[in-house]
């Protein structure tokens, strides 16, 4: 008998499967396919930690993977670290479906092995997990999400003490605790009421809401221009049915902002997305609604969130109709905003640094040059970002300004240690509210960066490749690029190979692969580490806007030729 079929035996006689699963997995029972999907291997608990398709087996999120993944997590921390069970781990999720339930059923586990757990009361951003570790001296956190997957996924992410996702290769050293755990037959749980009359589960919201929210109006740049005109911007917000309902519209409101229009039919948590193809603002599907009402009402601005509001994405209002922006494009704005800021108000420290990804735009490089502070790259994975941070309060050495990464996220301070879609919207309103007082839109502003730093054009082309089959066209699509490289793409001579798998540099090792060619130009594969599927990312620098669009689309064409 195969081994994935031994394994889907052994759920269907195993009496620690309640009867629910087995009759779902006795559905598929004449679908060996599907079998095979399920139960060809374990739900890996990766360096992101868990993120899968919901459904019963063993290599799909359940309530059986959650706890297996627990369990593993709470020996990690019990072994290096007993005070775990005083310190606490806090514990978040999002809108998603099952959100709540894997939540309770991973406090329940922690509870079970004698550790304390801090629980939300209801759905929170993943910012505000981040921060709540650090706020209330917890060991770990735990926030139940995947973030703008499709509806049908969910996720588990892990966070260490410092607020930041666990980095290598402590990561790694829990994964192999995570394997090590039977799903039946080592789990340790303990019921709320039992959790609660003992102690160990503790609910909490609006006390850490407020201070979450008073933090993040400290990172305003300019509190008195703001206060002037923050009335006049007429924005459009869509939490997509997600987490950043109540915090972003909380934080704008006592800013000044009086007209933020919310899209109705996406105003409501709902697992199910019902009206987005992808509740991604990436997605430029994902603003269509939004889009429609900034035309209603005249808006100035429409910002849109995802379902976990780490992710932020904006289209303004130009002459020409509204305009979409990309990951890069209001990273830059940001960058430029908080640099020549601080700088006006001589608050720019000396020692002061930027942060962004390997696939992130180079045009901050000439930024940072001018205005004198560091740029650090990182391997992508917000995590990187908040390692650079922690780093600097060791050492005492530099001071963070800003980091960011292309695919939406954005972090502004040090109060939390991931990405911010709360913060990142609260100074995007800020910027597009003063620009608006001197006469000009966000993407006037973006223009005259342009002009200024020369014309860089960046774009994202992603490939799926679901199930077994998929993962192995994956691992060859790479091996192939390594096995034979290329002088030139686009007719732009290869100047360094840099392979990220193979240790480059102090970088940790991860299956990436960065191309510089001449002209500054650039490009990068690697394959997702949440969804299945491989990213091509390109980086253009151009004489004109025309020159680099062109350049780009080259690079696309024959980057991804044959895939």
């Amino acid at each position: 008998m195969e081994e994935y079929r031994e394994r889907y035996e052994r759920w269907l006689a195993s009496d620690a499967v309640d009867e629910a699963t087995k009759a779902e997995l006795l559905a598929i029972a004449g679908d060996e396919k599907e079998i095979q999907e399920r139960f060809y291997k374990d739900l890996e608990f990766g360096t992101a930690g868990l993120r899968g398709v919901i459904a019963a087996g063993a290599n799909r999120m359940n309530v059986y993977t959650v706890r297996r993944a627990t369990q593993g997590l709470a020996n990690y921390l019990l072994l290096n670290d007993p005070a775990v069970v005083e310190k606490g781990v806090a514990i978040a999720y999002d809108s998603r479906n099952m959100s709540d339930v894997f939540a309770r059923e991973t406090a329940a586990v922690f509870n079970g092995n004698g550790i304390k757990t801090y629980v939300f009361e209801s759905l929170r951003p993943v910012p505000e997990l981040s921060y709540s570790v650090r706020k209330l001296g917890c060991k770990a956190g735990v926030v139940i999400t995947a973030s703008h997957n499709p509806a049908k996924y969910n996720g588990y992410k892990a966070y260490w003490e410092d607020g930041c996702q666990v980095p290598p290769p402590m990561d790694g050293e829990i994964i192999g605790e995570v394997m090590k755990v039977d799903i039946f037959d080592i789990i340790k749980k303990m019921d709320r009421a039992e959790a609660e009359a003992a102690g160990l589960y503790i609910e909490i919201g609006e006390d850490v809401d407020a201070a979450y929210i008073a933090e993040i109006k400290t990172r305003v740049i300019d509190p008195e221009a703001l206060a002037k005109c923050a009335g006049d911007l007429k924005i459009v917000y869509t939490p997509l049915h997600g987490t950043g309902n109540k915090p972003v519209r909380r934080v704008l409101a006592e800013l000044g902002f009086t007209q933020v229009h919310v899209v109705p039919e996406q105003e409501m948590p709902d697992g199910n997305f019902p009206t987005v193809p992808f509740p991604n603002p990436e997605d430029y599907r994902a603003l269509e609604m939004a889009r429609q009402l900034g035309e209603k009402i005249d808006a100035d601005l429409i910002v849109g969130t995802d379902p976990d509001a780490d992710r932020v994405g904006i289209m303004v209002k130009t002459p020409e109709g509204y305009k979409t922006f990309t990951g890069n494009m209001t990273g830059m704005l940001q960058t430029h905003y908080i640099l020549d800021a601080r700088k006006k108000t001589n608050n720019l420290p000396e020692d002061g640094f930027i942060v962004k990804s390997i696939v992130t735009t180079e045009m901050v490089r000439p930024m940072a040059e001018e205005y004198g502070v560091e740029l650090r790259d990182v391997l992508t994975g917000f995590k990187y970002i908040g390692q650079q941070i922690l780093r600097s309060e060791q050492t005492g050495k530099g001071t963070f300004l800003f980091g960011f990464e292309e695919s939406y996220g954005y972090l502004c301070g040090t109060y939390a240690r991931d990405k911010d879609a709360v913060s990142a919207t609260m100074l995007i309103c800020e910027m597009a509210a003063i620009c608006k007082s001197k006469g000009m839109s966000l993407y006037e502003y973006l223009t005259t960066l342009y002009e200024t730093y020369g014309y860089y054009k960046e774009a994202v082309v992603s490939m799926d490749f679901e199930g077994i089959e998929g993962a192995a066209k994956m691992k060859e699509i790479m091996a192939n690029m390594r096995s034979n490289p290329k002088d030139s793409y686009a007719g732009l001579k290869v100047v360094a190979v840099e392979d990220y798998l193979t240790g480059y540099k102090d970088y940790p090792k991860s299956d990436a692969l960065r191309i510089r060619l001449e002209n500054n130009c650039w490009v990068c594969v690697r394959p997702s580490g949440t969804e299945p599927k491989i990213k091509f990312y390109f980086g253009a620098n151009g004489k004109t806007a025309a020159d680099a669009e062109a350049i780009t689309q080259a690079l696309k064409e024959d980057m991804t030729a044959g895939v």
